[in-house]
């Protein structure tokens, strides 16, 4: 089977389906592969690289559709590109299905099978093959680069001889993929951060970031279906419209990632809070292809308004081409992988992640798929264990063996000592047991082997210090009491500190 990478004509469009790190495993699974002449330039991938790996370069574009058993785009084709390709062919690529119904229908007549990466289900086992959670990762980062750039301060702050730069404020509207990502990338560049969703769920992935999460004091969910936030109430919807007009007046950039497949997006900065915002503030909309979070967004576009800059790109992941076409090839690759060899190649509509992502199926729309429905299973009571009795092995070296041995030895070696021999056992004798009682009692999960060997030796020496500080030397034996004592205290204080990181407050 022919396996053919088109080059992507839309205006501003730098990515490529695959880089020349995937040819390998589409050659193992028995495709040649064709990549169209100068398809990765953009992204920094040229002819010459993937010429190396195993793939025929073809300089035709109706010819590489022509012969093509499988297509994988990355945007959904032009009315053009979809009288080019061949009739019964495999397309993968984004697809956009609810607001793409003539493209549908074009497609349809030539009875191809189209599997859309923006409707690959998110379940654990389709995690490698989610694109949308890909490219949003990537957008969310580019989204900061964009605002950093708009912006024209530090994001961090700094205090030098030319006066005080104070952190820039940062809000973040949605803690999906994107909003994550977007508060690392403003946490690394020294920004204070502050995020609000409508899932209370993701307050510990925003903290855990270096986040500040913002609450409502609502008892209200946003969790919805397919990792997506559901529409709220209109009394919670108000809440935080008020809490948005709140912040816009005191931070410096916001972010807003609302944005609900097939729908418009919801408005959640009206053209008021904008006016209230200080000049020099930016807000860059990922949502803007949907209509923009923003009342005041043109989608594609940089404009200013009442001294604010409003950016409504649409190409973010395009932004950061040769990132963007390595996580997407990723992607696809998984999900070519999983239609199996060539020789074995189907779409098996069984399997839940193809037949999610199928939107035609040999020419017929299939797309929305059926629910799947999960079978829930009655509880089944826990079975008791029965424990049988172990019989205790006895050891020739029992413990109590072993101490009389002990006492005999000792015994032995002051039989005959003299004063001063048996001074220096007795202090060795003490100090080994204090040694011993200091280590037992820290708990043992966190007794690192370095903290038990200095918290033995200063217990040996607390007790040979007490004993010869009466001595010819009372200042020396003072001391090391004294340094031995900060030790041991500052063992169990260490313990202590590291024992309440795994308690939750």
């Amino acid at each position: 089977m022919i396996l053919v990478v088109p080059k992507e004509i839309l205006d501003r469009e730098q990515r490529v389906a695959i880089t020349p790190g995937n040819i390998s495993t589409l050659q193992r699974l028995g495709y040649e592969v064709c990549i169209e002449a100068d398809a990765g330039v953009q992204s920094a991938m040229p002819d010459q690289a993937y010429i190396d790996e195993g793939a025929v370069i073809i300089n035709e574009t109706k010819k590489i559709w022509s012969q093509a058993d499988v297509v994988l785009k990355v945007n959904p084709p032009t009315m053009q590109e979809a009288g080019w390709i061949r009739e019964g062919a495999t397309l993968i690529s984004f697809a956009y299905p609810a607001r793409n119904e003539d493209l549908l229908k074009s497609l349809g007549q030539r009875k191809i099978n189209w599997l859309a990466m923006d409707c690959v289900p998110r379940i654990s086992r389709a995690q490698s093959m989610d694109a949308l959670s890909s490219m949003a990762n990537v957008a969310g980062y580019r989204a900061v680069v964009e605002a950093s750039h708009a912006f024209g301060r530090f994001f961090t702050g700094q205090i030098t001889a030319a006066g005080k730069v104070p952190p820039a404020k940062v809000l973040v509207i949605g803690a999906g993929v994107a909003g994550l990502a977007a508060i690392g990338a403003a946490r690394n560049m020294g920004a204070m951060v502050r995020a609000f969703d409508t899932r209370p769920a993701v307050k510990e992935e925003v903290q855990s970031l270096g986040g500040e999460f913002l609450m409502l004091n609502f008892d209200e969910d946003g969790a919805g279906a397919g990792g997506y936030a559901k529409v709220m109430s209109k009394e919670f919807i108000e809440a935080e419209m008020k809490l948005f007009a709140e912040q816009a007046e005191e931070v410096d950039i916001i972010i807003t990632t609302a944005m609900i497949p097939g729908k418009k997006s919801p408005v959640l900065l009206t053209g008021e809070m904008v006016r209230k915002m200080k000049p020099g503030s930016v807000i860059v909309d990922l949502a803007a292809e949907g209509g923009g979070n923003c009342e005041l967004t043109e989608a594609g576009q940089k404009k200013v308004e009442y001294g604010v800059t409003i950016l409504g790109y649409t190409d973010l992941p395009s932004r950061l081409p040769a990132q963007s076409s390595r996580l997407y090839g990723n992607n696809l690759v998984k999900l070519v992988s999983l239609l199996g060899e060539v020789k074995k190649f189907s779409i098996n509509q069984k399997d839940e992640v193809i037949r999610g992502a199928l939107v035609l199926d040999k020419g017929k729309v299939s797309w929305p798929p059926p629910k799947v429905e999960v079978s829930v299973q009655s509880a089944k009571p826990l079975e008791t264990p029965v424990h049988k009795p172990v019989k205790e092995k006895k050891s020739f070296f029992s413990p109590g063996l072993m101490l009389g041995g002990l006492c005999i030895l000792l015994l032995a070696m002051g039989w005959k000592g003299g004063n001063e021999f048996l001074d220096q056992l007795t202090v060795f004798v003490l100090s080994c047991f204090v040694g011993y009682m200091v280590v037992w009692n820290v708990t043992p999960s966190l007794h690192t082997p370095l903290m038990s060997v200095t918290n033995a030796i200063s217990g040996i020496i607390v007790i040979g210090g007490m004993l010869f500080v009466s001595g010819s030397n009372p200042w020396i034996a003072g001391v090391a009491i004294f340094l031995a004592t900060i030790n041991v205290a500052g063992g169990f204080l260490v313990t202590h500190r590291m024992l309440k990181m795994f308690r939750k407050e």
